[in-house]
């Protein structure tokens, strides 16, 4: 619009007209129009309660600094929210309301309808081009113009480029307006300013420019202010200019955020004292805990802590009173505690709500669990006063036709607003899958609302080993967002690598100083186990510190027996036949000797690396044990899967009893493998890394005091899942592995971790087990970690050749991975020192099938297919539980949702990650809020279903079977 006129006009007063431009529609204001000026006032209220009565007191200061002093960020950042829509002032978006245009034209506006019908200009982008001239006309210097503008073009999603902002060219001006509508804007933006007691815009020019990942806090706050002022319920539409006013929204704001159950979190709490820790878990802190807490009192500014520790150490408390330190010290307002899988969250969610209910008993109620499969946690259950339902007139989003986010069903606990698309993040405090975190480092779309949701917490995550290459790039990029919005992050881990631990505060200290790249050459490693590292950037100027102490272990090291089980592995070309025959012999020997082992009682777990030979083994176990037999996989319905879980947990938990267990042999894949806090007498286990073996060997003998029958009073894990390699020419009666051949190993495991780590672990677990020393554990955790990851070739010679080749293919691999796994994050590669967020979405990731398609770009190896399990009938479809549906699949109740979602299973890995796509659903879940992602496998009567060339078998106990190729 620059170089036009805008000189007065006798025949038009913007004001006037400013009492007909259109903000919402009647059919999005409850009935009634709702004009612009009475949207971005209602917009800027929220925000005003948004700071008031949600923001973190680190948010809050940080934003006064960038506003120029104490109070002066809460008029900014209102102001931010509530100018957001001030693109809508233009033909290309007043046009496009028929019913409302001709007030607009009839209040003095115009524009040439046949030209501007042909032109699309998106009111984000309108928004900003509008801004730079009047911001620029305000006298604001360029690089603050250069922040702002971003804010309000992508407060629809994305973030676009700056040469995307101008009008069409061939509109000829018919899509921004004449002189006329450049008054009209101007007077928005002055009414809005004037309204909101702000002088002018030239006197809330910003002071300093803030980081990029504090831009991107505060457009998902904007975003989030917009949502909650779009919901018709509380706002509904004002169509007189006179009723319009400030105090008025401010009055419709204060209802609003009431009445929707809307809160932050603890707000300012006290630094734990010594006696905090037994008053918050009923005991006195261990010496990972109590260090822990003293680290984190240690840290000058927000930063990194790394808490490391065996299995049954309390790493869990450690990390809750850590981020209680942190939150205390540097202002954040909840937590975000992120688990491996869905399955590990519900205990941890029960574990995260006595805590935060300990520090106040109102905050109780404002934990979320935040998975997909929640519905089937009974504490979680347990909490809801009435059935969810969708709420979208109430709770409101900003979206012009044919673009309204997705929306999934909504919970009592803690705020049904929370629980829209792409807001779970925003509650105050949350368990959830660690993938809720990783979708924060998509560049997708609304990415903002799910950063701006942990940009305010202590960030805490468990099991951090178990991320992959591939996910591990996700997980860096969102420890570089931390950095640099001073987010406190607490990890835990087992036992991390050396290089893994140094690429965390690498990544971490990079956001922190803004830097492409950052090595911390000086950081600080631990001398000893258990131990914390603790890194931060001193906000002296002194630069990056560090510190790395650690503890003794809670329990005295204990020996652990290591022996070997060899399989025998079928040629490379048998057939089908020969290969059932060799499983067949190999779960026969696994019963073998678990019958001698538990012959006067016991628990034994027994973790293979694939579903199918976790079932085939309990169905001959359950020759042998009856009953006393439990099976846990992926390819369970999540209903069963949980029940089976909740009772194992029950069923071992580590708690000392007078009296020996009942005999019970748990038979499970990988889900044994993080948070599943059991204890057991026995462990046989295929072949694995050697810091995810460890992690298995934690469930033996975890508790104390346990009364255990004769023979196994000793903890013992017992190696499967491999093959001894080809003697060489005379040494035919060598029995140990060291001097054969390489090992041979099974092509699932291989496909899962690569054979190089394989043979890694496999070196040290034969070391232990041929000279019968064992490990003694916790103790030599860190130097088998160490050693297993050093990266020296000191395998037998014996292995070189196949060592030397599968250390190149495994480490080409890992460079791939992590090359395909940049592609989608969040900045790209040599943007990671922008100064803005324009541009951030370039070449976007598409928004597809909601958290189930984000899984998609944040897991390769890991990402399977869903379905759920419906069988069909003469009249339509038939749940597994005997309900009949109608024959277009329609769904009505909560109750039958729940009943259809709990026979949710994965797919078999042998039918490739895309084979729901070829799946579809009854045609009456196309618009359901909770089922229209679901595709449904149908069974046939006898069990079965076809699907990507495999067929399937649906039996009760073993879960989805894959019977085999179709013929």
């Amino acid at each position: 619009m620059s170089g036009r006129s805008t000189a007065p006009d006798d025949d038009f007063d913007p004001l006037t007209a400013l009492g007909a431009l259109v903000g919402k529609t009647p059919d999005r204001a409850g009935g009634t129009m709702n004009l612009l000026l009475s949207h971005m006032l209602d917009t800027a209220a929220v925000a005003e309660v948004i700071w008031d009565r949600y923001l973190a007191r680190r948010t809050r200061h940080v934003i006064d600094e960038i506003a120029g002093g104490t109070g002066r960020g809460r008029s900014l950042f209102t102001w931010l929210c509530g100018i957001h829509d001030c693109g809508k002032a233009t033909p290309a978006f007043q046009r496009r309301l028929p019913t409302e245009a001709g007030a607009v034209r009839a209040a003095g506006l115009r524009w040439h309808e046949p030209t501007a019908k042909r032109f699309e200009w998106h009111h984000g982008r309108a928004g900003a081009h509008l801004l730079q001239r009047l911001l620029t006309e305000a006298q604001w210097p360029d690089e603050h113009i250069a922040w702002v503008w971003p804010l309000v073009a992508g407060h629809h999603g994305f973030f676009p480029v700056a040469g995307s902002l101008k009008p069409p060219s061939r509109a000829r001006g018919q899509a921004e307006g004449d002189e006329r509508w450049a008054m009209v804007q101007q007077a928005l933006v002055r009414r809005l300013t004037d309204e909101l007691g702000l002088g002018t815009l030239t006197e809330i020019t910003p002071a300093l420019v803030p980081t990029r990942a504090t831009q991107l806090q505060l457009s998902g706050l904007l975003v989030m202010a917009d949502w909650i002022a779009s919901g018709e319920r509380h706002f509904p539409g004002l169509a007189d200019l006179t009723s319009v006013s400030c105090d008025h929204a401010r009055e419709r704001a204060a209802r609003a955020w009431t009445e929707l159950g809307l809160r932050g979190g603890w707000g300012d709490i006290s630094e734990p004292t010594p006696d905090t820790f037994d008053k918050r878990f009923d005991s006195e802190p261990r010496p990972l805990q109590a260090l822990a807490l003293d680290t984190a009192g240690r840290m000058e500014s927000p930063g990194l802590l790394i808490v490391e520790g065996p299995t049954g150490e309390g790493k869990t408390w450690a990390a809750l009173m850590a981020a209680e330190m942190l939150a205390a010290r540097f202002g954040t307002d909840g937590v975000f505690v992120g688990m491996p899988t869905w399955s590990t969250n519900d205990p941890m969610f029960r574990e995260v709500r006595r805590w935060v209910s300990r520090i106040d008993p109102s905050l109780a109620p404002q934990v979320a669990l935040l998975h997909g499969k929640k519905t089937f946690n009974k504490d979680w259950s347990a909490l809801l006063s009435e059935p969810p339902r969708a709420r979208l007139t109430a709770f409101g989003e900003c979206g012009e036709a044919g673009e309204a986010p997705d929306h999934s069903s909504f919970s009592q606990v803690p705020a049904d607003w929370f629980f829209g698309y792409a807001r779970g993040l925003l509650c105050p405090f949350v368990v959830g899958p660690l993938d809720q975190l990783l979708f924060a480092t998509i560049r997708t779309k609304f990415v903002m609302l799910r950063m701006a949701g942990l940009l305010g917490k202590v960030v805490v995550l468990d099991e951090i080993h178990a991320t992959d290459v591939y996910t591990s790039q996700f997980l860096l990029e969102g420890l570089r967002w931390f950095g640099q919005a001073g987010v406190p992050v607490v990890l835990l881990s087992a036992t991390l690598p050396q290089p893994q631990r140094q690429a965390l505060a690498d990544a971490y200290l990079a956001g922190s100083l803004g830097r492409e790249e950052y090595t911390a050459d000086g950081l600080r490693h631990p001398a000893g186990y258990p131990s914390i590292t603790a890194v931060w950037n001193a906000e002296d100027g002194t630069g990056p510190q560090s510190v790395a102490p650690h503890c003794s272990s809670r329990r005295e090291d204990i020996p652990v027996i290591v022996e070997l089980m060899p399989e025998a592995f079928p040629r490379p070309e048998a057939d089908l036949a020969e290969h059932r025959a060799a499983r067949t012999v190999a779960d026969a020997a696994v019963a073998d000797r678990l019958a001698e082992a538990l012959a006067h009682g016991g628990c034994a777990l027994v973790i293979r690396n694939s579903v199918d030979r976790a079932q085939t083994l309990y169905t001959t176990l359950r020759e042998q044990f009856g009953d006393q037999v439990m099976l846990l996989h992926e390819q369970l319905p999540i209903g069963s899967r949980a029940d089976r879980t909740a009772d194992c947990l029950r069923r071992l938990t580590p708690r000392p009893k007078a009296t020996p267990r009942d005999r019970l042999v748990v038979v499970a894949t990988q889900v044994a493998e993080q948070a599943f806090d059991v204890d057991v007498d026995l462990l046989i286990t295929d072949v694995a890394p050697i810091d995810l073996l460890l992690q298995r060997i934690g469930r033996l003998h975890r508790g104390d005091g346990l009364s255990r029958p004769d023979g196994l009073l000793d903890p013992r894990v017992i190696v499967t899942g491999w093959a001894e390699g080809e003697a060489a020419p005379g040494q035919e009666g060598v029995r140990s592995p060291l001097d054969r051949g390489a090992p041979l190993f099974l092509a699932r495991s291989e496909s899962l971790y690569g054979r190089y780590p394989l043979l890694r672990a496999f070196a040290l677990v034969c070391g232990a087990a041929t000279d019968q020393r064992g490990w003694n554990l916790p103790g030599d955790i860190p130097a088998l970690v160490t050693a297993a990851y050093s990266g020296n070739d000191d395998l037998p010679v014996s292995w070189h050749d196949v060592a030397r080749t599968s250390r190149w293919q495994w480490e080409a691999e890992q460079r791939q991975r992590a090359a395909e796994a940049t592609r989608y994050v969040l900045t790209r590669r040599g943007d990671k020192e922008g100064a803005t967020l324009a541009g951030l979405h370039f070449v976007a990731v598409p928004p597809i099938g909601g958290d189930k398609g984000l899984a998609a770009f944040i897991r390769d190896r890991d990402h399977t297919s869903e379905a759920v399990l419906l069988t069909t009938t003469d009249s339509g479809y038939r749940t597994l539980s005997g309900i009949d549906l109608p024959e277009d699949g329609a769904v009505e109740g909560e109750a039958l949702v729940d009943d259809i979602l709990a026979t949710t299973v994965e797919l078999p890995t042998t039918c490739g990650p895309l084979a729901s796509e070829s799946l579809t659903a009854p045609p009456g879940w196309k618009d359901h809020p909770r089922l229209k992602y679901s595709r449904a496998l149908l069974i046939r009567g006898d069990g079965t279903a076809d699907v990507s060339g495999r067929r399937l078998r649906y039996d009760r106990r073993l879960g989805l079977v894959d019977v085999g190729p179709l013929e």
